[in-house]
């Protein structure tokens, strides 16, 4: 089943943002634009992180390096946060016996 795709056209007016943002973000690599008949559009499933990238961009006036800089420490954290629950589980199987 293909995702439903979303006109960055029509994002772009709904935000009040310029498509040369959403470009930006795709030379960057944090969104793919998929091309059809001459029109751009983003998978449904990019939704989520396009919109964050927005209100960091239009709110708080971050460029898109920046925005880049700030998804890859956000993982970071994730991922620091999933090991320090398993080292846990770990130490309480040690701590049980």
């Amino acid at each position: 089943m293909q995702a439903a795709l979303i006109a960055i056209q029509q994002y772009c007016s709904v935000h009040e943002i310029e498509s040369n943002f959403i470009d930006s973000l795709a030379d960057e690599g944090l969104i793919a634009i998929t091309i059809v008949e001459g029109n751009s559009f983003i998978s449904e499933e990019q939704l989520q992180d396009l919109e964050l990238y927005t209100r960091w961009y239009s709110e708080m006036g971050v460029n898109t390096a920046g925005i880049d800089v700030i998804r890859h420490l956000l993982d970071r954290v994730r991922h620091m946060q999933l090991e320090i629950i398993s080292l846990r589980q770990r130490l309480q199987l040690y701590e049980g016996q």
